[in-house]
């Protein structure tokens, strides 16, 4: 019934479809990433450090995680007692914090680096189709920024 409702108006039927393809690939990811004790979003973290040379402020981490600093910082928070970040500054007397990996944060990245989840949902896909999905997402992104960006 929702569907059929939804599927009515493209625009909301994509919102929708969005939506479910989201929830779905975390829900698979979530399942993967059990054994390890971690969450999608703290191995989304450990991905980011690791590859940007173990170590970033909040700043730089929120904009790569595309997340708000207060959001951030309550995770790298929980992130801390468990082990997997430590904070520094860079000298005594600066209020700059930095984040890096402590060695249960890089064995984390060393056994969730690999999506097998995400391949093989996206395994679906011919290569072709990968190109399309992401060219209209981008677009779709891209737009949604300018909108986000555009004064009232």
């Amino acid at each position: 019934m929702l569907d059929e409702i939804i599927s009515r108006d493209s625009s909301l039927f994509l919102r929708f479809l969005i939506g479910r393809a989201r929830h779905s690939l975390f829900m698979a990811r979530q399942k993967e990433l059990a054994p390890c004790d971690i969450s999608p979003p703290q191995a989304n973290v450990v991905f980011i450090l690791y590859s940007i040379g173990h170590k970033a402020t909040l700043a730089e981490l929120s904009r790569y995680t595309d997340r708000g600093v207060s959001a951030l910082s309550v995770q790298l928070a929980r992130m801390e007692k468990d082990g997997l970040v430590k904070k520094s500054r860079e000298n005594r007397r600066s209020t700059l914090l930095k984040f890096e990996l402590t060695e249960k944060g890089l064995k984390a990245y060393s056994e969730t680096k690999e999506m097998k989840a995400y391949d093989e949902v996206m395994s679906v896909l011919t290569m072709e189709e990968r190109q399309q999905l992401i060219s209209s997402l981008q677009k779709i992104i891209n737009k949604s920024d300018k909108y986000r960006t555009m004064e009232s």
